[in-house]
């Protein structure tokens, strides 16, 4: 016989179930699918910029303005090129100036031989109105102490001469020209003048001797009225500058070094 048959037979399983507690009534848990997402995303606050310490175009090192040394705005260095210059240089061609004799600052001197960067930044051939070449040359770097530092600086002299505006400039030969417009004209009335001088040698030339005299005044005459238009397509001045030219470079903002 099994085992649940003796049991049924000593005990009474219905009155066992009805002594055992009631189990507790607890409420179903329910789950709230209906929470609103937060309405904006938690700002984070930017970390602050480091002060003081940067690093310029053209420079390869950093400094801090507070420690650094420093070259002040408006300094001029006599400098000569290493380099042939010309209106006809490419834009963006590069080269070298070396300065020719130390330049003395606060707690810093800057030595003979110090180099300074530069590029063309514009230039044209001449051109027509009697306009001259034209070169435009930029310094954007200084080398010191094996570094290589941001320096900017403009063309004050070039070849002893003045530069305006940072532009060196073929001279303008508009006036020239409208003067050998009248030269030539002059010229051309002198060489009739001696063609009338031979014709009057003989008595058959003497009668159309008059007529080359004639010619050469007219042709001044229209040289003369006409040279200011005729100027207008001569041409200015060429630029020319050979390597180890002396210039003058005048900083146009402070220069800071390590």
């Amino acid at each position: 016989m099994s085992v649940d048959e003796e049991i049924r037979k000593n005990y009474n399983p219905n009155a066992l179930e009805q002594q055992l507690p009631a189990l507790p009534k607890v409420s179903p848990t329910q789950t709230n699918t209906n929470i609103a997402p937060p309405k904006s995303l938690p700002v984070t606050q930017p970390a602050k910029p480091q002060l003081g310490v940067k690093n310029l175009p053209g420079s390869t090192v950093k400094y801090d303005k507070k420690t650094a040394l420093r070259i002040k705005k408006g300094t001029k260095f006599k400098v000569k090129s290493n380099a042939y210059l010309s209106d006809a240089s490419a834009k963006g061609a590069r080269f070298s100036f070396i300065t020719l004799q130390p330049v003395n600052q606060r707690y810093l001197t800057i030595p003979a031989g110090t180099v300074f960067k530069a590029v063309v930044v514009d230039s044209h051939l001449p051109q027509v109105t009697g306009n001259g070449g034209m070169l435009e040359i930029m310094v954007d770097s200084v080398v010191y102490n094996g570094n290589t530092y941001y320096a900017r600086a403009k063309i004050t002299k070039a070849n002893y001469k003045k530069v305006f505006v940072n532009n060196i400039k073929g001279k303008r030969q508009y006036w020239h020209g409208v003067s050998k417009q009248v030269d030539k004209g002059q010229n051309f009335y002198r060489k009739t003048r001696r063609a009338s001088s031979k014709l009057a040698d003989n008595p058959v030339g003497i009668i159309l001797s008059p007529i080359p005299t004639v010619f050469g005044m007219g042709v001044y005459a229209v040289n003369l009225v006409g040279s200011p238009v005729f100027a207008l397509f001569s041409k200015g001045g060429r630029i020319t500058i050979p390597a180890g030219s002396q210039f003058e470079i005048k900083l146009l903002e402070d220069v800071y070094l390590e």
